[in-house]
C-alpha cells in the first residue's frame, strides 16, 4: 500500500489515477467459547457424591421395606389366643458372701465352673476361731472335772447326813431314859441340821457344775458354727458367674467372693399391652424362643403378672392412655428341664415368649415344644 501511495505521488499531473479495486467486506462470525467457572468444575464431584449418596440410602430404605414386607406378609401368623413379647433369658443370681470379717485362705472355684449345692468354694483364714474353739474345749473339759467334785461332795455330805441322824436318834433315846442330858441332845440336833444344808450346798454346787458345763458346751457349739461359717459353699446348684475377690485379700462381713448363677431358676420378662395382659393367667404355657437357637421352643409357664402398669403416668383417664400400658410378664422355665441341660443354660440371650391367653388355642406346629426334659 505505501508502494501504490508512492507511485501515485510520482505519476504526472495530468495523467489519471489508476481505478480502485472494490472490495467488499466480509463479516468472519466469531466463535463464542464458553469457559466453565472453576466453581462448577468443583461442584460436579460434590454433585456425584450425593448421587451416590442417595442411591445407596434407597437401597437401604428398599431392603428395610423388603425385610418389613416379608416379616408382615411371609411369616408364619400366630392364632388368635397367643401373644408374644420381646425380652432377654436371665437367671437368678445369687452372691456368695463372707459372714465374718476375714482373710481369703483358699479359692476352690473360678468364673465359669459348674457347682453343686453344697461344694465348697472358698475357705477364710480361721486361726482365731480355732484358738476360741481350743479354749471352750478346755472350759467344757474343766466343767466336766467340776461336776464329778461336786458330786462326790454330795456324796460325802450324804455320809455326814447319816452319821447326825444316827447320833441324834441315840441322844433322843438315851434322853428318855434319864442316861443324856438335853444339852447333848440340842447339839445332835443342830449337828443333824448342819449336815443338811451342807448336803443342799453340795447339790446345788452339781448344778452349777452342769450349768458352766452347759455354757462351754454352747461356746465350742458357737465356734464350730463360726468356723463352718467361713467355708463358703454353693447354696444351690449353678454356675460361677462371677469372681470378685482373690486370695489373701481381707474383706468385711458381708464381703462378696462370688456371683452364681441359679440355673433352676431361669426365666424371660416381656411387656404386653393392656388388652393382651389383662388375659394372662399365671400358670399358663409360654413358649421361649431364642435367637440363638430359632427352632426351639423351650416350654414353660407364667409365673408373675404384674399388678401395676409400667412406663405410664400413675393416674390415667383416658382411653389412649389406657391403651398404652405395659404389663411385665414373667415367663419361668421348669427347673426339673434345667437340671437335665444344666451346661446349656445362657444368661442374656435375646429371644421371644409366646404366651397363650386362651386355653383352647392350640400351639403351632413351630412352637409345640418338647413333652421331655
Amino acid at each position: 500500500m505505501n508502494e501504490e501511495v508512492k507511485s501515485a505521488a510520482k505519476a504526472p499531473e495530468g495523467a489519471q489515477p489508476p481505478p480502485t479495486e472494490k472490495r467488499e467486506l466480509v463479516l468472519v462470525p466469531q466463535q463464542h467459547v464458553m469457559k466453565v467457572a472453576p466453581s462448577a468444575e468443583k461442584a460436579t464431584p460434590a454433585r456425584r457424591r450425593w448421587l451416590r449418596l442417595a442411591l445407596v440410602l434407597a437401597v437401604v430404605i428398599g431392603g428395610a421395606g423388603g425385610g418389613l414386607y416379608w416379616w408382615l406378609h411371609l411369616q408364619p401368623q400366630l392364632p388368635p389366643g397367643i401373644a408374644f413379647g420381646n425380652g432377654r433369658i436371665e437367671a437368678q443370681e445369687i452372691d456368695i458372701d463372707t459372714k465374718f470379717p476375714g482373710r481369703i485362705a483358699e479359692i476352690l472355684a473360678d468364673a465359669g465352673d459348674m457347682v453343686k449345692a453344697g461344694q465348697v468354694v472358698a475357705r477364710m483364714d480361721t486361726r482365731d476361731l480355732s484358738a476360741s474353739l481350743k479354749k471352750s474345749q478346755a472350759s467344757v473339759s474343766q466343767a466336766q472335772q467340776a461336776i464329778k467334785e461336786a458330786n462326790a461332795n454330795v456324796v460325802q455330805q450324804k455320809s455326814l447326813l447319816l452319821l447326825a441322824q444316827q447320833e441324834f436318834d441315840r441322844a433322843s433315846v438315851l434322853l428318855q431314859r434319864g442316861a443324856q442330858t438335853k444339852e447333848v441332845v440340842d447339839q445332835r440336833q443342830q449337828a443333824l441340821d448342819a449336815a443338811n444344808a451342807a448336803l443342799k450346798a453340795a447339790q446345788d454346787r452339781v448344778a452349777e457344775s452342769q450349768h458352766a458345763m452347759e455354757a462351754s458346751t454352747h461356746d465350742v457349739e458357737l465356734n464350730e458354727v463360726n468356723i463352718a461359717d467361713n467355708t463358703l459353699v454353693a447354696p444351690t446348684e449353678g454356675r460361677i458367674q462371677y469372681r470378685i475377690a482373690n486370695i489373701g485379700e481381707v474383706l468385711p462381713s458381708g464381703g462378696k467372693v462370688f456371683t452364681m448363677l441359679d440355673i433352676s431358676y431361669v426365666y424371660m420378662d416381656v411387656y404386653l399391652p393392656t388388652n393382651a395382659a389383662g388375659k394372662v393367667k399365671i400358670g399358663s404355657d409360654a413358649r421361649i424362643v431364642l435367637d440363638a437357637i430359632p427352632k426351639l421352643a423351650i416350654p414353660a409357664k407364667v409365673s408373675f403378672v404384674a399388678t401395676q402398669a409400667q412406663f405410664t403416668p400413675k393416674t390415667v383417664e383416658t382411653q389412649s392412655e389406657r391403651d398404652t400400658l405395659m404389663f411385665r410378664i414373667r415367663a419361668k422355665i421348669d427347673p426339673d428341664r434345667l437340671r437335665v441341660h444344666a451346661e446349656k443354660v445362657r444368661s442374656g440371650l435375646p429371644g421371644v415368649t409366646y404366651l397363650l391367653l386362651d386355653a383352647t388355642t392350640a400351639w403351632p406346629a413351630r412352637l409345640q415344644g418338647s413333652a421331655t426334659p
